[in-house]
C-alpha cells in the first residue's frame, strides 16, 4: 500500500474516497503559506494547476475527511524512528507521507537527479568532459540540440572541448532551432542511452534560437568565440549581427569606464537616449547622468519625465540602436567593451 493510501485508510475508519491531489492539499493547506509554498516550487506547472484546482474543492470536503487525513498523517510520521533523519530514505519517506508517491519521486529527482529525470536533463548533472566524451561522435544537430537543451556556461564548456572544425557549424545549428516536438526529445534520449521516464505533454518545447547561441558564446573561450563570430560572419552577415546583438545587452554597459561612456554618449541622439532609458535600470540611468554635465543631466531626466508612456518595441529598437554604436565603436578601438566581465590590462 503506498503513502497516498496509508493517508486515506484505516483498519477503524471508513474508506475515504479522497483523490491523491486532495491528500496533498490538505496537508499543504494545514502546512501554512510558507511551508507549502517552499514544497510548491519543487512541482510542475501542471502538478501546481492540479493542487490549485484541489484545493478550490476543498471547502466540499467534510471536517472528518480533513481530520482524518492529518490524523494518519501524523500518525505515521511518528513512527519514525529518529534515528533515520537527515538520511535519503528518511528525506523519501517522509516526503512521500506529505504529498504522495508521485509528487515525492518528482521533488526527489529535481533535487539529485536521479534517473527518473530525461536523458537531457540527466547531463546538466555531467561534468562537461563526460558529456562531451558521450556526443562527440554524434551527427551535428544531435550535438547541437543538446547543447541547447544544457546551461549556456556547460554548454560554453562543451563546445570549447570538441573539435574546433565543428564551432561554427554548431552555433549555427543552434540559432536555427525553435521548437522541438515531445518524440524528438525522447528519440535523443535513446540515443545518449539513458532509460528515463518521459511525460505525455504534446506542447512543443522551446530548444534554441538565436539567444541561446549568444548566451553559449559568452561563456566559450574569447579566442574561440572570435573564431566562431568571424566564420558564422562570412557565412550568414544578419545572423552574425542577431547573435552579436544577443551577446552584448544594454545593460552590459554598465560595465563601460567613464571615458567609454562619455565618447557613445557623443554618437547618440537625444531622442534615443531617452527611449532607451525609458527601459533601463536606475542604475544604468544613474551610469548615464554622470557621465553628462549637471545641465544636459537635468533636462534629460526633465524629457524622461515628460515623455509619458512609449511602446516596448521602440524602447527595444532604441538600445539595439546604441548597442550598434558601441560595438562599432569597440571595433574602431574607441571604446573597451565586455560582455563576460573580461579583465582589462
Amino acid at each position: 500500500m503506498d503513502a497516498a493510501e496509508d493517508l486515506t485508510n484505516d483498519a477503524g475508519t471508513e474508506s475515504l474516497n479522497l483523490s491523491g491531489s486532495a491528500r496533498a492539499a490538505i496537508l499543504l493547506m494545514a502546512l501554512g503559506e510558507d511551508e507549502a509554498s517552499s514544497i510548491l516550487q519543487f512541482m510542475e506547472p501542471d502538478e501546481v494547476q492540479s493542487l490549485g484546482e484541489a484545493m478550490a474543492a476543498i471547502s466540499g470536503v467534510s471536517q472528518d475527511e480533513i481530520g482524518h487525513t492529518l490524523d494518519r498523517f501524523i500518525d505515521r510520521i511518528g513512527k519514525e524512528s529518529s534515528l533515520g533523519f537527515g538520511s535519503k530514505d528518511y528525506f523519501k519517506s517522509t516526503l512521500t507521507k506529505a504529498v504522495g508517491k508521485d509528487k515525492a519521486n518528482g521533488v526527489l529527482s529535481r533535487i539529485e537527479g536521479s534517473t527518473k529525470k530525461s536523458g537531457l536533463s540527466s547531463l546538466k548533472w555531467m561534468d562537461a568532459s563526460v558529456v562531451t566524451k558521450l556526443i562527440a561522435n554524434e551527427h551535428p544537430q544531435i550535438i547541437a540540440t543538446v547543447l541547447s537543451q544544457l546551461p549556456s556556461e556547460q554548454a560554453g564548456e562543451i563546445l570549447n572541448k570538441l573539435p574546433e572544425e565543428l564551432h561554427s557549424d554548431l552555433i549555427l545549428r543552434i540559432t536555427r532551432l525553435d521548437t522541438l516536438h515531445p518524440s524528438a526529445l525522447i528519440e535523443l534520449d535513446e540515443i545518449i542511452k539513458q532509460v528515463f521516464e518521459n511525460n505525455s505533454d504534446v506542447e512543443l518545447s522551446g530548444v534554441g534560437g538565436v539567444s541561446v547561441a549568444s548566451e553559449i558564446l559568452n561563456s566559450v573561450s574569447k579566442e574561440a568565440e572570435e573564431k566562431i563570430i568571424e566564420e558564422i560572419e562570412s557565412l550568414d552577415s544578419e545572423l552574425c549581427d542577431k547573435i552579436k546583438e544577443g551577446m552584448f545587452i544594454f545593460e552590459n554597459l554598465l560595465a563601460l569606464d567613464d571615458r567609454g561612456m562619455q565618447t557613445l554618449l557623443r554618437d547618440i541622439t537625444s531622442e534615443q537616449l531617452i527611449l532607451a532609458l525609458k527601459g533601463a535600470t536606475p542604475e544604468m540611468q544613474n551610469k548615464i547622468f554622470k557621465n553628462m554635465s549637471s545641465r544636459a543631466a537635468e533636462l534629460l531626466k526633465d524629457d524622461l519625465d515628460a515623455k509619458g508612456p512609449v511602446k516596448l518595441s521602440e524602447v527595444e529598437e532604441a538600445q539595439r540602436e546604441i548597442i550598434k554604436m558601441a560595438n562599432t565603436l569597440a571595433e574602431e578601438g574607441k571604446i573597451a567593451l565586455s560582455s563576460k566581465g573580461d579583465d582589462f590590462v
